[in-house]
């Protein structure tokens, strides 16, 4: 399961507490049933255009990652919970409009069917000849 998560706040603190993010990533994972692998990578991000600055965490999970991407200056968050188990989706998405007090969001859940290779619910399937 790959549960994609884009959504806006109006809290800019929380999107720039690298604390808050470290301590959310760190502790996460067990509360759907993951293993964490890995301590969280947390830092702080700055680039070329102001406005693109912001923090970005990862944590491996024994299943594959949690990762989130902040944007302070427009108010969003990118997150995503990629995982060869499944979980609780609707559940990890109110949490996390809850914990990052997201006003605005979107979710998209791709469901990945490894025993089957069922790739019908992609939105393009390409088929790669062997050379």
């Amino acid at each position: 399961m790959h549960l994609i998560i884009d959504g806006f706040n109006k809290n800019k603190n929380i999107l720039q507490d690298e604390n808050f993010i470290y301590q959310l990533l760190d502790a996460y994972p067990a509360k759907i049933g993951m293993t964490k692998i890995s301590d969280p990578i947390v830092f702080r991000y700055s680039g070329s255009k102001p406005q693109d600055w912001g923090v970005s965490g990862l944590v491996f999970i024994a299943e594959s990652h949690i990762s989130l991407h902040t944007f302070v200056e427009r108010n969003f968050i990118n997150i995503d919970v990629f995982s060869c188990k499944d979980f609780d989706a609707e559940r990890v998405s109110k949490d996390m409009r809850d914990k990052f007090e997201l006003v605005r969001m979107r979710s998209c859940l791709v469901r990945r069917e490894w025993e089957t290779g069922d790739l019908r619910e992609c939105s393009e399937v390409l088929e790669l000849n062997s050379i």
